[in-house]
């Protein structure tokens, strides 16, 4: 996420509260601990999907609705909201963020059934799109100089990778001695402390001039997404063919077109596209949306995999994605040194390389291995190479562009990357949900070894709800005769999931290593813009490397 190009560090004066009303170190804590909030939010529910599919029962695509609920609005909205706190103001927007993710996970909490549990969740996503830009530019604008805003900006990001890292953790924990609805009224709780503390210690700022909101791009882009991940996620429980289905992805489509065309002719664009120009930065951006989302489907998958398949505690998930989130923390210095001696294109390759060898593998794993060591060997992989990737993702979109554009460009690798991360999960379950309802389908009727009951009965659960209830069918009953036909079908549908983020991934490899060059096309650790300016430390650009790392 970056700092708007027009914020700075007088801003605060024009709060009316002068510049020592309230502290720095205080405004610090409360960004902090604001996007320390978020992001636990966004992590946690991927330790609980067997419980949801336990409790709820959710028919067809609803589990993969509880996840994309939550990450689209930070896509749709998240640059909007950068705009509205320059207009009015940033403690506003972390007390408000922080209080809808208190109703928001209320909501979930108190949720008898998967609806209102995705209601939930997109109330959060709200408040979480407010929160996360604007905790990172509240501490940036209090930084006069280039130094001081990087050590800000690094505490700002261990305090995300830590809520990243802790998430599955307070996730198992919560879910292992109460159940899932715990977690929820843990993350209530923390989010009014975070409204509170943000309330009595962040101190304002604003800056409104040359801001102003574009609100029709606003509303095509957000037409389109929706459109557009309605129509992935909706796809295996509706059939691809089907009118709604076919009607969602030509709204996306005209929509997106409608997008273009309106920040091509904006004053104010919510996105400029003119900096797709820059071959490099181009480059940087289909890696961001493609890589991400190899990162985050691969652990989607095994967030499927590990709970509602083999039914494993939400402390074993935990422990699993404990191995693959804490790198992120750990690699971010180790990163760091290495842009400043290679060029970013072989930081990259090597992340999105790891990423794709440990999609391959888990790909291989059968479902009867529900060793703990076997899953987060190739969980590992994919956690380090994320780490390399994600960091060396902003630093390539940054140093390609000129310097006067190095906040825009974080900006728009922000959104590109998060948008990775909401099509992830919804791509992986469509693909692998899909081919798991064909193979099922398939076998059930070719099943000689089971009842005539037991085959209309599976037959009929799975029609409304899908191969997941089936294996989840309680023992003794007739569908769940089928169970181990329906585990089987679901083991491949996942598989070939993971097998979908490993090419993505090493398709990505390719391409930053065969065609990202610098502009002299050698190899050197710091590329150079393509109109021959550098990018300075203070220019803006305060992205956060380790942001949505979860799944």
């Amino acid at each position: 996420m970056s700092v708007s190009p027009t914020a700075t560090a007088h801003d605060r004066e024009r709060s009316g509260e002068g510049p020592r009303t309230r502290s720095f170190l205080g405004t610090l804590i409360a960004g902090c601990l604001a996007v320390f909030v978020a992001q636990l939010a966004t992590t946690i529910p991927a330790t609980l999907n067997g419980l949801f599919q336990a409790d709820l029962q959710p028919l067809g695509s609803q589990l993969t609705w509880i996840t994309a609920a939550f990450l689209l609005p930070i896509v749709v909205l998240e640059l909007t909201f950068g705009v509205l706190g320059d207009l009015f103001g940033r403690r506003r927007l972390l007390v408000g963020g922080a209080l809808l993710m208190v109703a928001g996970e209320v909501v979930a909490a108190s949720a008898p059934d998967v609806i209102l549990l995705c209601v939930g969740q997109v109330l959060s996503g709200i408040g979480a799109a407010a929160v996360i830009p604007t905790s990172l530019t509240v501490i940036a604008v209090r930084t006069d100089d280039g130094p001081r805003r990087a050590r800000v900006i690094a505490i700002w990001v261990t305090s995300l990778a830590v809520g990243n890292t802790l998430a599955p953790l307070l996730g198992g924990i919560t879910a292992n001695f109460g159940s899932w609805r715990w977690s929820f009224v843990v993350l209530a709780a923390l989010a009014a402390l975070s409204a509170l503390v943000s309330a009595l210690f962040a101190e304002e700022s604003s800056a409104p001039e040359g801001r102003k909101l574009d609100v029709r791009g606003q509303i095509t882009i957000a037409v389109a997404l929706i459109a557009l991940l309605y129509a992935v996620v909706q796809g295996p429980a509706d059939g691809w063919g089907s009118p709604l289905i076919v009607v969602a992805f030509v709204v996306a489509a005209v929509f997106l077109a409608l997008f273009v065309r309106i920040e091509n002719s904006a004053k104010a664009p919510l996105l400029p596209l003119d900096i797709f120009r820059n071959r490099s930065f181009s480059i940087a951006a289909v890696v961001a949306v493609v890589g991400m989302f190899a990162f985050l489907g691969a652990g989607y998958a095994t967030s499927m995999r590990m709970g509602p398949l083999q039914h494993q505690s939400p402390m074993r998930i935990a422990v699993a994605f404990l191995v693959s989130n804490c790198w992120v923390a750990v690699l971010t210095p180790v990163t760091g040194r290495m842009l400043t001696r290679l060029a970013p294109r072989w930081v990259l390759g090597f992340g999105l390389a790891l990423i794709s060898a440990g999609g391959f593998w888990a790909a291989t794993l059968p479902i009867t291995d529900t060793s703990l060591l076997s899953i987060t060997l190739p969980l590992g992989l994919i956690g380090i190479g994320f780490g390399f990737t994600v960091s060396s993702i902003t630093a390539t979109a940054v140093n390609t562009v000129p310097a006067h554009l190095a906040g825009m460009a974080s900006a728009t690798t922000s959104l590109l990357r998060d948008l990775g991360f909401a099509l992830g999960p919804a791509v992986v379950g469509a693909i692998a949900l899909s081919r798991a309802d064909s193979l099922f389908s398939t076998g059930l009727a070719q099943a000689t070894d089971l009842s005539p009951a037991a085959q209309a009965a599976a037959g009929q659960l799975a029609e409304a709800a899908g191969p997941l209830a089936v294996n989840s069918a309680p023992a003794g009953s007739p569908p769940a005769e089928a169970a181990g036909l329906a585990l089987e079908s679901l083991s491949n549908g996942f598989s070939t999931g993971y097998l979908v983020c490993g090419i993505a991934a090493l398709l990505c490899c390719v391409l930053v290593v065969g065609a990202l060059r610098d502009k002299t096309g050698g190899d050197g650790a710091a590329s150079t813009p393509d109109s021959g300016e550098t990018s300075t430390p203070d220019s803006g650009a305060a992205d956060a490397p380790a942001e949505g790392a979860a799944v």
